[in-house]
């Protein structure tokens, strides 16, 4: 009831004045709803965009039973959600993972968590945009040469930074337009080619038609697991834009979680589609077929029809490049208002008329474009650098997730609108033990016959990483500037304490 009089009196809403209490003011437009903030967790994820990408992989490494890791990737990534959703639902504040370690560990952590996941976004992003280059080359009749899907990626880059520019509520309607296309899409798709185009039994996905060779069928599936892996995120990014969403410590919980239902559910359905249309999966596991998702879209819908759903896929490619850029943009802002890095105050700046941070989103366009034209002139170092962008998520992730459980054996107990109670410590062990068998199962190498640096790509790019951001803490000490609240999670409790304690008396 206090906290309530104090918000009126103070002519703060009560989404402001628990910012205030935390230590931040913010003149973002907190006008994201429930629904357009999931549909920015939606996109990001993407299963249009995560399924297309790694179907003929995982078809080609595990066979039909690869299906089921969309299922354990998703049923792991719920438990991090939910530790996720514990800590947003305390400390709503714009950047996310970055913020989140910083209350429950400390600067030193937090700098290099928020330091791991933007290179993991800006590599995503690098991905996600030259991905979309063969299928609008597709679209176009273009001949998908090095040199064409470099510039749509460009392009794809270019629309997207400028989208992103207009301000919150554009990038909710566009993420909005983007999920419901995204999601029509993968429904027609799917439900077509079950009615009309099945050429294998409902039973397939229990059959392994030889992926396993002369041996154990684990290593062939832990192999094709990676398609889960490389699909089932992009929750995060609901928790990113915290300060442009009403109501955060209930609703961003509540979308990080419809995320990974409604998401991962849907690239489960839509994989299971496109296997059951395969005519021939034997010969995709022997290599004879190398792309079998061009063979189904040419030969099941036709020229015209396979144009129409690649429209619904680069829909999909750009609206999750949008989703990608808002949210290291939003860590970027949250950097700079810490000013826990070069370029602070421009980072920290928001744009007058649009309120989004104009200046973090130019380079959140800018880095993924170098990557990209560094994939043109340097043979094989796009497969490279892009190769650590999931194992980065996941490794920022887990950072969280041990951050929340050293918080709790120092005593904290979550305070925040969503709470686990008696199982967030069981849930949080969980999610830590997945995360930790993640990462280990994408950094194992499985091509001694290739290279080293691309056998030990995702170990070598991840070094490098780690490397150049403790480098950086070491020259520069930007991770001891700032003056805004650290390591508070379990030195205050309960809402009432924080309530009762002055931000200026607060851990800095």
């Amino acid at each position: 009831m206090n906290h309530e009089i104090n918000a009126v009196s103070s002519g703060l809403s009560d989404d402001e004045q628990q910012l205030k209490a935390l230590g931040y003011t913010s003149n973002f437009d907190r006008s994201m709803s429930l629904w357009e903030n999931f549909a920015l967790g939606f996109t990001y994820l993407s299963p249009v965009v995560g399924v297309y990408s790694v179907f003929a992989f995982g078809l080609a490494s595990g066979g039909p039973p690869m299906l089921w890791a969309y299922f354990i990737a998703g049923f792991g990534q719920l438990l991090v959600a939910l530790i996720f959703g514990e800590v947003v639902s305390q400390f709503p504040i714009s950047g996310g993972l970055y913020p989140w370690s910083r209350r429950l560990v400390g600067r030193s952590w937090a700098w290099m968590a928020g330091w791991i996941y933007a290179w993991a976004l800006f590599t995503t992003i690098a991905a996600v945009a030259v991905g979309a280059g063969p299928f609008l080359a597709l679209l176009l009749g273009f001949e998908p040469s090095p040199v064409v899907i470099t510039l749509i990626a460009l392009a794809v880059l270019l629309t997207s930074t400028l989208l992103n520019l207009g301000g919150t509520q554009t990038l909710a309607k566009v993420a909005m337009f983007g999920f419901i296309c995204e999601l029509v899409g993968a429904l027609v798709v799917g439900v077509y080619l079950l009615a009309f185009h099945r050429e294998q039994p409902f039973d397939i996905v229990f059959h392994t038609l030889g992926a396993e060779g002369a041996g154990s069928y684990l290593p062939a599936f832990l192999t094709a697991a990676l398609v889960g892996l490389f699909s089932c995120y992009g929750f995060e990014a609901c928790g990113d834009v915290a300060e442009e969403t009403p109501d955060p410590g209930r609703r961003i919980p509540m979308a990080m979680r419809m995320t990974i239902y409604i998401g991962v559910g849907a690239s489960a359905f839509v994989c299971y589609a496109l296997i059951l249309a395969v005519p021939d999966i034997g010969a995709v596991i022997s290599g004879a077929v190398t792309d079998p998702l061009e063979q189904i879209l040419l030969t099941t819908f036709g020229p015209w029809g396979s144009k129409a759903v690649i429209i619904v896929v680069m829909v999909s490619f750009l609206s999750c490049v949008l989703s990608l850029q808002a949210a290291v943009s939003r860590l970027l802002f949250s950097y700079g208002r810490d000013r826990m890095i070069f370029g602070s105050g421009m980072l920290s700046r928001l744009s007058e008329g649009q309120h989004v941070p104009s200046a973090a989103l130019v380079l959140a366009g800018i880095v993924p474009a170098l990557i990209v034209v560094l994939g043109l002139l340097v043979e094989d170092a796009l497969t490279t650098i892009i190769s650590f962008a999931v194992v980065g998520i996941y490794v920022s992730f887990q950072m969280v997730v041990i951050g929340a459980l050293y918080a709790r054996s120092r005593g904290w107990v979550p305070a925040g609108k969503f709470r686990l109670g008696a199982w967030g410590p069981i849930v949080n062990i969980l999610a830590l033990t997945y995360g930790i068998g993640a990462v280990i199962n994408m950094m194992w190498p499985r091509a001694p016959e290739e290279p080293w640096f691309v056998n030990y790509s995702m170990l070598l790019t991840s070094s490098i990483v780690v490397g150049a951001g403790l480098l950086y803490m070491v020259l520069f000490r930007s991770h001891e500037r700032g003056t805004a609240p650290y390591a508070d999670a379990w030195k205050l409790n309960s809402e009432e304490e924080q309530a009762a304690v002055p931000v200026t008396s607060r851990p800095a």
